[in-house]
């Protein structure tokens, strides 16, 4: 078998582009999809005080995670590839360097949002920060 390639996903379009990437360019790896639930993300609202909202909010998260797992192992129908799905909680960079750290994957294949200038220093970017803090080679598809 080919490379452990982890694909960070989103639900983005580029996130979408980065797995075509790799069904294209390692057509025998092993890919991880990976989705990060960020806590941060239910908010602060009146609702988020109900002790049963943030489970109620963490069950929706997972569910999309799955619809969205079920979409993009679709764009694998005719590969060899092999495919693993994982939920983690927490801050996306934290959680895609932790993963590969922890988790003996080759490279890193993901999106980026394509921001540029005053949005992009605003803003950040988690993949120049991936970039930046990867024990492993990082690919980033626009």
């Amino acid at each position: 078998m080919g490379k452990r390639i982890l694909v960070p996903v989103d639900g983005s379009e580029q996130a979408h582009r980065a797995f075509e990437f790799v069904a294209e360019e390692f057509g025998d790896a092993e890919v991880v999809l990976l989705h990060v639930v960020n806590p941060a993300e239910a908010g602060y609202s009146a609702q988020a005080s109900i002790p049963s909202f943030s489970e109620e909010w963490y069950k929706s998260e997972r569910a999309a995670a799955e619809e969205l797992f079920d979409e993009i192992a679709a764009l694998a129908d005719g590969t060899d590839l092999s495919i693993e799905r994982e939920i983690e909680v927490g801050k996306p960079i934290r959680v895609i360097v932790e993963f590969a750290e922890e988790e003996a994957v080759d490279q890193i294949v993901m999106g980026s949002h394509g921001r540029s200038g005053v949005t992009r220093i605003l803003l950040g970017s988690v993949a120049e920060a991936v970039v930046r803090r990867s024990p492993v080679p990082v690919t980033v598809v626009r």
